[in-house]
């Protein structure tokens, strides 16, 4: 249950943010200056939840599958590329100012490792449905 509830907070947010509230803030009238900053805002604070997000799913998926499982199963894959394009977001962001493509690259590639995750089964869930006995 904090698999599911962990991946669709950080993956439905990135994609919320960018997708929904930031051209809703443009349909508004706001100045593309503040929307710039707010973006630049909430971009940092999304990155910064998705990486605590992400490492509650990589200790459910160690938990569930064992160590081993971050480099041999897709799942531990992609969450150590989410948590790598984490790292380097912040790298950019603050080691690297002027690098704003690097700093979009970066969540690009968070974004989209989340996408691919959504489509891997839950760690520890077979896929069937149990009966219910009365």
């Amino acid at each position: 249950m904090l698999w599911q509830l962990a991946q669709m907070l950080w993956v439905g947010g990135l994609w919320l943010l960018h997708i929904g509230l930031l051209p809703a803030l443009g349909k508004f009238g706001l100045a593309p200056l503040l929307i710039d900053e707010i973006e630049d805002m909430l971009d940092a604070l999304m990155v910064g939840f998705a990486t605590a997000c992400v490492i509650s799913q990589a200790l459910v998926l160690v938990q569930a599958k064992g160590l081993a499982s971050l480099w041999r199963d897709i799942r531990g894959q992609l969450l150590l590329m989410a948590l790598y394009a984490c790292a380097m977001y912040f790298v950019v962001r603050f080691d690297w100012p002027g690098a704003v493509r690097w700093e979009e690259f970066s969540y690009l590639v968070l974004g989209f490792s989340g996408l691919v995750l959504v489509l891997q089964p839950v760690p520890g869930w077979s896929g069937r449905v149990r009966e219910a006995h009365p």
